[in-house]
């Protein structure tokens, strides 16, 4: 099974000789991944594990995914043992500890190291990091450089005539995390936004989510405008591009279209800054030191968490061998993700599903879906994807307004219209979509 690494006397260094005289070896790396149907997070995502390959030259580096895209971790495995790896440090690609990094990797890990009997041992999430930290920053900062450098705006631009340098005390830093049914990986999303504010001077911070917990973008966004700040900064604490990033963008958009007397720059995610693989690789030397210890004390599956007690002691199992490997590229949009799919949250019918409720489009999940396994054994393992109920789902700033909401109604008549053809139009939204752990 899954182990954690037993301690050894490596101490961190951003040289090898420790990854190469490892007990267990010959040692191999593999940087586990959600997976995504957008053509340019994938590669975004394979560029930052070659990134981490030339940090650590002297051992194999491998990655794979949970869903939507190849290699699967599976394979990423299979490549590392037919290079005579016999022990893999696996790192989870996530920026805090949720759903996927508890449950779903070690799930899968564990899985093919019983079966094989090659040595797994799992690290932890990117967390709440300096280095991370420092990344953020640097992508806020170039925002606000571009921003001043800019020319005087232009039809169509979110820019309003009068802007020009403000302090940046002046400002307000919206921070987008992607949204949980943890509450401890949410509470990371706003403890990185009261960092970058303190730590930057911005004059105001505040925490808004992509989905599944409140307050999402939209309606957090109109919020932050009633605290009379001429210049707002939305910057989405994510890793890669996506329908995400994009619909955060498009209902940015919509809020600023709203408000053209105030200034709103859109930061860029982190992607493959340098700081970021770096973080990649100390968390590399953490498995091999054993140091991987997680925040267990708030976690909703260990501790009576309020409001989650119920989800103490769930079993450890992935929801994802449905869409393992799938791998079809999403067609509507050239390369960089437009959202055109889901504007509000809700896939479009794909041609490749079997049914309505199994196009899990770019890595959304539709939690209305039930998947019975009938092994043959006299049990079945129905369900319904294993998720415990929200005790949130009814916030009226939180998932439902992605389908109540009029300025969502109003986004998706543009992308039907700037599409030319009807069928950009999504289906009529089903109550409670949006509500799935992340």
């Amino acid at each position: 099974m899954v182990s954690s690494a037993v301690p050894q006397d490596f101490s961190h260094s951003p040289g090898l000789p420790s990854l190469e005289a490892a007990e267990g070896g010959p040692l191999g790396v593999l940087i586990c991944g959600h997976g995504s149907r957008n053509r340019l997070a994938v590669a975004e995502f394979a560029q930052l594990a070659e990134a981490l390959r030339e940090l650590v030259p002297e051992v194999p580096v491998a990655h794979g995914y949970l869903e939507f895209a190849r290699p699967i971790l599976r394979e990423g495995l299979d490549s590392l043992r037919s290079q005579g790896v016999k022990r893999v440090l696996a790192v989870p690609a996530m920026l805090f500890a949720a759903g996927h990094a508890k449950n779903d990797i070690p799930s899968v890990l564990n899985t093919y190291a019983a079966e094989t009997g090659l040595r797994i041992d799992y690290g932890r999430e990117l967390g709440v990091d300096l280095k991370m930290i420092q990344a953020a920053g640097a992508r806020i900062r170039e925002a606000l450089a571009a921003a001043e450098e800019a020319a005087p705006p232009s039809p169509g631009q979110v820019r309003p005539a009068q802007a020009g340098p403000l302090p940046i005390n002046e400002t307000l830093l919206v921070v987008v995390g992607r949204g949980s049914s943890d509450p401890d990986a949410n509470s990371n999303v706003a403890k990185v936004t009261r960092m970058l504010v303190e730590g930057l001077g911005f004059g105001w911070g505040e925490t808004v989510y992509s989905g599944v917990t409140f307050p999402l973008v939209e309606p957090g966004l109109r919020h932050a405008v009633r605290l009379g700040f001429r210049r707002i900064v939305v910057f989405p604490y994510f890793l890669f591009s996506g329908v995400l990033v994009s619909r955060i963008r498009q209902h940015t958009a919509l809020v600023a279209a709203d408000h053209p007397e105030l200034e709103f720059i859109d930061a860029s995610y982190l992607g493959d800054h340098p700081l970021v693989v770096e973080t990649f690789r100390e968390r590399v030397d953490e498995v091999l030191r054993g140091d991987t210890q997680m925040n267990c004390s708030l976690c909703k599956y260990r501790a009576q968490v309020l409001g989650f007690e119920l989800e103490v002691g769930a079993p450890q199992r992935s929801h994802h061998h449905h869409v393992e490997g799938l791998s079809e590229a999403c067609t509507l949009c050239e390369l960089e993700c437009t959202g055109a799919c889901q504007p509000d949250g809700i896939p479009l019918a794909s041609p490749a599903s079997t049914s309505p409720n199994h196009d899990h489009h770019h890595g959304e999940h539709d939690p209305s879906h039930n998947h019975d396994h009938h092994h043959g054994s006299g049990h079945d393992h129905s369900h319904g994807h294993g998720h415990a109920p929200y005790p949130q789902a009814d916030h009226p700033l939180g998932p439902r307004t992605l389908t109540a909401s009029n300025q969502v109604q109003r986004l998706r008549n543009q992308i039907a219209a700037g599409s030319g053809s009807a069928a950009a139009e999504p289906p009529a939204p089903q109550d409670g979509a949006g509500l799935v752990p992340g």
